[in-house]
């Protein structure tokens, strides 16, 4: 009886790595990514796009556009406005006059990020509801030094027409009022999208 049992556990275990390699030879392999040609996706040629147009920080009023939502105990004390947070949803305008033909929206967050001059951390959307470009985005996200002549910051990405977007946006302050704290920046993006 012993004989049968051990020949039995043997023909089992010989049965079970049999099916266990026939299953593993017969299973598709799973994985986490894979190439794909630009056109599985309906991308044509990459272009690149330069768009032009003027930022409206309006923190002033009964209708900012720029609002603080957090700060820290020493943002009030720092030179700089270490630790304070806005949140925006700027208007974006063909010419530096607020009146003129809105483009788009900066929607999101700048906060101080630096303790030895005013140097903002920009995390914002460029919402554009014109043209070819309506209900497309482009990402920024990177350093604002304000008061340098031109800043650069990073299209990390975007949506819409604007989709694998990457490139760079350069900001140069059009006007700033220091009574109110209001400002308009002249932005030029250059940015490569499909």
């Amino acid at each position: 009886m012993a004989k049968i049992l051990q020949n039995l556990a043997s023909s089992f275990l010989i049965l079970s790595i049999a099916l266990s390699f026939l299953i593993v030879a017969n299973a598709k392999p799973q994985r986490f990514t894979k190439y794909l040609s630009p056109a599985t996706l309906g991308l044509k040629k990459e272009k690149l796009s330069h768009l032009h147009f003027y930022f409206h920080d309006i923190v002033s009023g009964k209708n900012p556009t720029a609002v603080r939502i957090a700060r820290a105990d020493m943002t009030n004390t720092s030179s700089t406005g270490f630790g304070m947070v806005a949140m925006i949803d700027d208007p974006l305008t063909m010419t530096p006059e607020l009146s003129s033909k809105l483009v788009g929206r900066a929607q999101g967050i700048y906060a101080s990020a630096s303790q030895n001059d005013i140097g903002l951390l920009m995390t914002m959307n460029f919402v554009f509801m014109e043209g070819k470009y309506n209900g497309s985005t482009l990402s920024v996200l990177g350093r604002n030094s304000v008061f340098s002549t031109v800043r650069e910051m990073p299209i990390v990405g975007g949506s819409g027409l604007f989709r694998f977007a990457r490139g760079y946006a350069q900001a140069s302050t059009h006007t700033f009022d220091r009574s109110t704290g209001d400002a308009v920046v002249e932005y030029n993006v250059y940015v490569f999208h499909y």
